[in-house]
């Protein structure tokens, strides 16, 4: 039973891992903390150097997840 459910098992976890990371500088805008506090502290004092930068490491790290999740998803499959 396991070998027949891994495959879905793991489609979904990589895909919820790609959300989760998303999801986070989200978060962070409305107060929960981590990036998206530290991009909303930033917007607040206006220093568009480091909302370049902060912004330029959550796209790095949304393509990054996306490259691990689809060399992920094709392996499975």
């Amino acid at each position: 039973m396991v070998p027949q459910v891994l495959p879905t098992f793991m489609g979904v976890t990589v895909f919820r891992w790609d959300i989760n990371i998303r999801e986070s500088a989200i978060l962070g805008l409305v107060g929960a903390g981590g990036i998206g506090m530290q991009l909303q502290s930033s917007l607040n004092m206006l220093a568009w150097s480091q909302v370049s930068v902060i912004f330029a490491l959550i796209l790095a790290t949304v393509f990054l997840s996306e490259w691990v999740s689809a060399k992920v998803r094709h392996a499975i499959l």
